[in-house]
């Protein structure tokens, strides 16, 4: 398997507010442009001299476009989108907040969490179909990349990509300081630190 590493766009607007963006979109705030700058060092650090290896795939929505921007300020790639990294959507509740969500569709959140209220939408993407696009994608990957993706469907790629369970790959975190390596089946989040974390 190919190296990837695979990053989630830096902190926006919407992610201050706890609205789940989907395939809809608001700007980096400003920490994000901060949180977005630090990671580029990172991974220009952790590339050193390896970087022309690399390709840079990044989801089409206006967040991870320009998340892309502040990492190719430090690292001289250039990028093509790919629509299979986009977020996964909620259809109609794309946008809202659990609590708007609870208020105007009531009864479809009974049950759910933290983590699995996404896949209760009446007209969003089913868990499977994600968990497919995720697959198409990293079967595609034909040589080292970069990866510029989101909170949600980066869990699914990643728990794709080391055979995870739903529940398992559901709970994976989705910081924003840092991105993940991921190499001969498993990943390693890598923030900086001498040692990279195994999750």
């Amino acid at each position: 398997m190919c190296t990837i590493y695979l990053l989630r766009h830096s902190e926006t607007v919407w992610n201050t507010l706890g609205r789940f963006q989907g395939q809809k979109d608001s700007p980096l705030t400003s920490l994000g442009i901060a949180q977005a700058d630090f990671v580029a060092g990172v991974l220009y650090r952790e590339l050193s001299e390896q970087e022309q290896a690399f390709e840079m795939q990044i989801s089409p929505l206006g967040r991870t476009r320009e998340m892309a921007g502040r990492i190719q300020r430090m690292l001289s790639l250039a990028s093509s989108e790919d629509v299979r990294l986009m977020e996964v959507t909620v259809g109609s509740w794309d946008g809202m907040t659990k609590f708007e969500i609870e208020s105007e569709f009531p009864g479809y959140l009974d049950g759910s969490d933290a983590f699995d209220w996404y896949f209760r939408s009446p007209d969003g993407e089913s868990f499977d179909d994600a968990c497919n696009r995720a697959k198409a994608w990293i079967a595609d990957t034909g040589r080292p990349t970069i990866a510029i993706s989101h909170g949600l469907f980066g869990r699914i790629v990643r728990g794709v990509y080391a055979g995870l369970s739903k529940r398992e790959m559901l709970e994976l975190p989705v910081p924003q300081n840092g991105f993940y390596r991921l190499h001969d089946g498993i990943f390693f989040f890598v923030d900086g630190s001498s040692v990279a974390t195994s999750i």
